[in-house]
């Protein structure tokens, strides 16, 4: 299992962070433009509720069936099964100053050739680009955050 784990201050309330991975279009603000999230049904964030992340790679599109396992306020635990297999959480820790979210991605990748490949060509662009991920997301909260006060 490979765990790739990061944090950001965020100075928005827990709520509005919260509200930027559960709202699907301000999902859609923040997520990688390479990256699409596409409901099973009705979206949602409850327990159970199913969506599919796709890459936007031409001919490819390789996606992953996501199913939410675990719902608290402020706290978001996806399960992905597909080209890899693991889990994606997202906790709000409200702080005087605002929010620390907090993303542990943590995975396997069962097939040797598509786990050496993602070892050797993917895994530093990853680390990097769920790091901008958690740049965007901030600046979309801090945004979404000053509109309602």
């Amino acid at each position: 299992m490979q765990v790739f784990e990061q944090s950001i201050q965020i100075n928005a309330s827990a709520t509005a962070v919260e509200q930027c991975f559960t709202d699907l279009e301000l999902m859609h603000r923040w997520l990688n433009p390479a990256l699409r999230c596409d409901p099973v049904g009705e979206w949602s964030t409850h327990i159970g509720s199913r969506s599919r992340f796709i890459i936007q790679v031409p001919l490819l599109y390789p996606s992953l069936s996501s199913t939410v396992i675990e719902r608290e306020p402020g706290l978001v635990v996806w399960e992905f099964k597909g080209f890899f297999w693991g889990r994606d959480r997202w906790e709000c820790q409200p702080t005087e100053r605002g929010t620390t979210l907090l993303n542990r991605f943590e995975f396997d990748i069962p097939n040797p050739i598509v786990r050496y490949g993602f070892n050797q060509f993917a895994a530093n662009w990853t680390k990097q680009d769920m790091q901008a991920q958690l740049r965007r997301l901030k600046r979309v909260a801090e945004e979404t955050y000053r509109a309602t006060r």
